[in-house]
């Protein structure tokens, strides 16, 4: 399992004076402050980060080290991680997406589906992103208890009972 968890990424600058929209992908958005430091993909930049307030989609916010507009759009895309042990601890039936990502995923029969490429949400739910050599292209698999009974992170499968003629 990684050891850095995705929580947050910069959405561009705001104002002139170095805050940036900060998107927050924490259970609970505001919770993103408590995980400050935050460290870029590789865990060699940290940014000490101070919610200013909320706007639309998202904070405006205050990194360490960002004190003009051009600073601010410069890192625009930043992706922001926390440590898997600063996080809190989840229920048996919730997960990272990080930890989902590269699992197999099989049929009730033990047939090997995919592999999960991504995570996304679009609004209603999460799906997985799923590619294998017996998929014509990606297949979007809700992540619902229905279509997802098991998820074993311990064996590194996902075995899934698709909705009919989604495969």
């Amino acid at each position: 399992m990684n050891d850095l968890i995705c929580v947050g990424s910069i959405a561009g600058s705001y104002g002139v004076r170095g805050e940036v929209r900060l998107k927050s992908f924490c259970a609970i958005p505001e919770d993103i402050e408590a995980y400050s430091p935050l460290t870029d993909e590789n865990g060699k930049e940290r940014y000490p980060l101070v919610l200013t307030r909320p706007i639309k989609n998202g904070f405006a916010a205050r990194l360490g080290g960002v004190e003009t507009k051009e600073q601010a759009d410069a890192i625009n895309g930043l992706r922001l991680y926390a440590r898997r042990d600063q996080l809190p601890s989840l229920p048996d039936d919730e997960f990272y997406h990080t930890d989902l990502i590269g699992l197999e995923v099989y049929d009730t029969g033990g047939t090997l589906l995919g592999r999960v490429k991504s995570v996304q949400n679009h609004g209603a739910a999460d799906l997985l992103e799923l590619h294998g050599p017996g998929l014509k292209s990606t297949v979007l698999l809700p992540f619902t208890l229905e279509a997802v009974p098991t998820v074993d992170l311990d064996k590194g499968r996902i075995v899934a009972d698709p909705p009919e003629g989604l495969i």
